[in-house]
């Protein structure tokens, strides 16, 4: 009851509220809520602050940078989403922020654009070198067409092309990656596509920064090779699978194309099948058969496991 109050006390102002709304349609730092509203940067601060404390928004911070967004978990989130939903958009101080937030997202895409501008040939020759993404997503579905997900992780990324083409099967998608500028690309396109149900945050994938047993499935796409310790890489993604949940790991088949290490920053010439299999029985998962999808000149493996159903050994630490 004393978490419920705190909530209503928080969003019984005016300013309060539109930050509630706006931070529901976008993640925004304080910059972009003071740009939006017009308000002073200590107002806006200390509303966001009050809202964060309790329990409304969630705080995140990435680098240098904060960002605010609706809470996503819980019973104080779910009635953070019914008053924004309670709230009627065609409101002249909402039809106004809405406006400015366009503004804002307008701003953030452009950035992401410009980044690919400048990277769009090293982009094309990186995809170019396995199999078409639409075979990869098509089988990534297929694995999830019998579960039913509420949460789901992707480590390490990039785009968010994973959560966005997952997301009509999970209620929840959340993806992580150590890149700034991979954010900003992957919130641009979240945002571009209205995906309410997916989410991106700064996160290291040696050191995620979830609880333990808090997903019920994980991807790892065209991830592994670039890791120093990928074994380490997959016993942190088993860890924050729950009991019954699936991992699944994307990359190349072990190659010989060595250029690969400078022109392209290859840590791995890919993976022999019993390797990353033994990484998952090591880590407490029951691997599957891999499936190959062959290309030119590069093999993609898709390599699922399971953690059983009965796994005692679970905790949300």
């Amino acid at each position: 009851m004393e978490q419920l109050l705190l909530a209503l006390r928080a969003v019984a102002e005016p300013t309060r509220l539109r930050l509630l709304v706006l931070c529901a349609h976008m993640d925004l730092t304080v910059s972009q809520s003071v740009q939006i509203l017009g308000q002073s940067q200590p107002r806006v601060s200390r509303h966001l602050r009050l809202l964060a404390e309790a329990g409304l928004l969630e705080r995140l911070r990435e680098g240098g940078w904060v960002f605010y967004r609706i809470a996503r978990k819980g019973p104080i989130a779910d009635f953070a989403r019914s008053l924004v939903d309670a709230v009627d958009d065609d409101d002249p101080t909402i039809a106004l922020d809405f406006q400015r937030l366009e503004g804002v997202r307008a701003a953030r895409a452009k950035a992401a654009a410009d980044y690919f501008s400048c990277n769009a040939e090293r982009w094309d020759e990186i995809r170019s070198l396995h199999v078409d993404e639409r075979q990869v997503e098509k089988s990534l579905l297929d694995l999830l067409a019998d579960r039913q997900l509420d949460d789901l992780l992707d480590i390490g990324t990039g785009t968010g092309r994973i959560i966005e083409v997952l997301s009509p099967r999970v209620a929840r998608a959340v993806g992580v990656d150590l890149s700034h500028d991979m954010l900003t690309i992957a919130r641009a396109n979240l945002e571009r596509k209205r995906l309410r149900n997916c989410a991106v945050q700064h996160g290291d994938m040696y050191q995620l920064p979830m609880a333990g047993a808090s997903f019920d499935a994980v991807t790892i796409h065209q991830v592994l090779h670039f890791a120093e310790r990928p074994e380490e890489v997959v016993g942190e993604a088993a860890r924050v699978l729950r009991p019954g949940g699936l991992l699944v790991i994307v990359d190349f088949r072990s190659h010989g194309l060595d250029y690969l290490r400078e022109a392209h920053e290859h840590r791995w010439l890919g993976f022999a099948d019993e390797d990353v299999a033994k990484w998952c029985r090591g880590s407490g998962l029951e691997p599957d058969p891999p499936a190959h999808l062959a290309g030119d000149p590069l093999t993609v493996a898709i390599w699922s496991s399971r953690r059983p159903a009965n796994d005692t050994s679970v905790t949300a630490a």
